[in-house]
């Protein structure tokens, strides 16, 4: 009996000790669904999720998990953020999986994000659907239109920022040159040219280097590079012995996606994302520095051709 005892103990300190993998294929989905841990963040819309989701998905539309009009990037309040953990039935045991809609780069990053927020919120299993409900789709996976509820759950947790830098921290950084500042706009956002609609002015935070996220996913697909493809672009970023990498983009999305592939998936340390961005740098006030800024007239032209865009949407 000792010995059955001390077998199955050891039989469970196994199954604990195995990380969920941060990227599941559909068919490495599939079988974990009957696994009463096991939570399906859908975050797609409510329409979209009304047509088919994956069996026992809970819907979380991706704009439940934005922050404020003026920088989605920046965080939501606390407590909305601990009612949605809630209604999802998320503990820190669950083994949450996030699905997008996997049309491509920016839903992964969508997906990215969440993941990102959630392991922020103490959920320690965590996984991304890879190429989302288009591959699960794809893959001739069941699908269904029933909802199945789930108990709401008393968890509270706190957010916890080892995987966030902050203005303040890009700031300080930006002032001691010990960070390498990755920028994973495309370029002609880094180079000024063009710029988010919620941005004050193009351009990017001092010093920082630049990769374009999509590189980062497959051409067309919200589905990742093979993993060699993503040690060849991590291995592309210069970073001096003992640097952090702070990953940003607009507002937080694509570069969570960079994020997500470095930390999670590499395994690098002391990677973080900046979740307001661009946009949150160049709001700051009085205003911070900013580099490829563009010229007096080129701020007109982008100025008048953003409000030609808000009068014709």
């Amino acid at each position: 009996m000792k010995l059955a005892h001390c077998l199955f103990v050891f039989l469970l300190w196994c199954t604990a000790a195995v990380a969920a993998p941060p990227l599941l294929t559909p068919e490495q989905l599939q079988p974990l669904l009957a696994q009463p841990q096991l939570r399906v963040v859908d975050i797609r819309d409510e329409q979209s999720f009304a047509g088919g989701h994956i069996e026992g998905a809970q819907n979380a539309p991706y704009n439940e998990w934005l922050g404020p009009p003026e920088n989605y990037g920046i965080l939501p309040p606390a407590d909305a953020l601990v009612a949605l953990v809630q209604r999802l039935g998320l503990t820190p045991a669950s083994h949450a999986v996030v699905v997008s809609a996997g049309s491509d780069g920016t839903d992964f990053g969508a997906a990215a994000r969440v993941y990102w927020m959630l392991k922020s919120l103490g959920v320690q299993e965590l996984s991304l659907l890879d190429g989302g409900m288009q591959a699960w789709d794809f893959d001739g996976m069941a699908a269904t239109k029933a909802v199945r509820p789930v108990e709401k759950s008393a968890y509270a947790p706190a957010f916890d920022p080892r995987w966030m830098t902050t203005r303040e921290q890009v700031l300080q950084h930006v002032r001691k040159h010990d960070a390498v500042l990755l920028d994973v706009r495309p370029e002609n956002f880094y180079l000024g040219q063009f710029k988010a609609p919620m941005a004050l002015m193009a351009g990017t935070i001092p010093g920082a280097i630049e990769q374009d996220f999509t590189r980062w996913v497959q051409k067309g697909t919200a589905s990742m590079v093979p993993i060699d493809e993503a040690r060849r672009l991590a291995a592309e970023i210069r970073r001096p012995e003992g640097q952090d990498i702070v990953t940003f983009c607009n507002t937080g999305v694509w570069s969570a996606l960079v994020w997500f592939g470095m930390h999670e998936v590499l395994g690098m340390e002391n990677v973080t994302n900046y979740p307001g961005s661009a946009v949150d740098w160049v709001q700051a006030e009085p205003m911070l520095p900013v580099q490829n800024a563009p010229g007096r007239g080129t701020q007109i032209v982008q100025a008048l051709q953003q409000a030609w865009k808000n009068l014709t949407k």
